[in-house]
């Protein structure tokens, strides 16, 4: 039982969430400091766990549909929650701290959960957990990412050409800025192209970017009419909140690593040393195992209760929640992850 139990660790992430839209002062920050306080100290505690299950337990796990379920129900609360966060502001007594608290709470949630559940569900052949990741992505509007992210950043990734893949000595404030506008582009290339190829007009309603921008357009429109222009700007900040948080675990994921290049057009194949790994127990359980990375890009439709450990992945100072923390020093983050790679590339 206990194999399912530890994936439910981020509904007390939603539970605080709760707690910060009903009530003011330090209330309000729970999900910060449960997030970026408890949990990075608690990992420095912790040791990383290596172990992988076995060939039968992984069988076993790969079709046990409770695995799914649970990443179904992340996406049910997902957007109750979201219209919960818009009503809350009905009190007119919110303080300009106690606002921001709200704010962030719901961030957290857009990012940790909004868009890595739907990054796992995108990956997914079935159409139903696919429509799921896009209703998710729709809580951070960052729709685009299912297109890019599965048709670009998976086939580029650790390459100049992937927008997604910081590189080395590279900053996370420049790299918000390169990746945020170049992946939006590179959507549109793809979606574009997908159109030509069927023989269509780019403006086709069937074009897939078309579809996300009005559907977008309509639900922060439908946000407006229903709760009003101050109440719109907290959701757009809030989505911009899990836009950053997302693109900041992109950018210690794949630092500095670059693949091979062995012809003009074409580079090695994705090994896992082409991603940065960590085992660090909480944070794999609050991002349903994200953080073992260099397995997922290994194998992009390996399913995430069965991701597993590589000897040889590089592996990421402590977990994430402490990563991101350190990225925001990047004098600090530089000098640590430099050596890192310096070490990788004399071996």
């Amino acid at each position: 039982m206990f194999k399912y139990i530890k994936y439910l660790n981020p509904l007390i992430l939603y539970a605080l969430a709760i707690i910060s839209f009903t009530n003011t002062g330090l209330l309000c920050w729970l999900v910060l400091i449960y997030s970026w306080v408890f949990v990075p100290v608690l990992e420095l505690f912790i040791n990383p766990d290596t172990k992988n299950l076995t060939a039968a337990e992984e069988e076993l796990s790969k079709n046990d549909k409770l695995f799914d379920y649970m990443l179904y129900l992340i996406v049910f609360l997902q957007i109750p929650t979201l219209v919960f966060f818009f009503y809350s502001f009905t009190n007119n007594t919110l303080t300009t701290i106690d606002i921001i608290g709200r704010i962030t709470a719901m961030g957290m949630l857009c990012g940790t959960f909004g868009i890595n559940v739907a990054h796992e569900l995108g990956h997914r052949k079935n159409k139903f957990e696919q429509v799921l990741a896009k209703i998710s992505l729709l809580s951070s509007l960052y729709m685009h990412f299912f297109i890019e992210h599965n048709k670009g950043h998976h086939k580029n990734v650790a390459t100049p050409n992937d927008p997604s893949s910081a590189r080395y000595n590279e900053w996370v404030y420049v790299f918000y800025f390169r990746t945020i506008i170049f992946s939006y582009l590179s959507a549109w290339h793809i979606a574009n192209d997908e159109m030509k190829k069927k023989n269509l007009s780019v403006l086709n309603l069937k074009n897939e970017m078309l579809q996300v921008q009005i559907i977008q357009v309509a639900f922060v429109t439908a946000v407006y009419i229903f709760f009003g222009g101050w109440v719109t700007v907290y959701f757009l900040a809030a989505a911009l909140m899990g836009v950053l948080l997302l693109e900041t675990v992109n950018y210690i994921e794949h630092y500095g690593l670059q693949r091979k290049q062995t012809t003009e057009n074409k580079f090695e194949r994705t090994m896992p040393e082409h991603s940065w790994n960590s085992n660090h127990v909480i944070g794999r359980l609050l991002l349903f195992e994200l953080s073992r990375h260099s397995d997922h890009h290994y194998l992009a439709s390996r399913k995430y209760q069965i991701l597993k450990h590589h000897d040889n992945a590089p592996q990421l100072p402590t977990g994430y929640p402490g990563s991101m923390l350190l990225a925001l020093v990047p004098p600090l983050w530089c000098s640590i992850m430099n050596k890192k790679i310096g070490a990788i590339t004399t071996n």
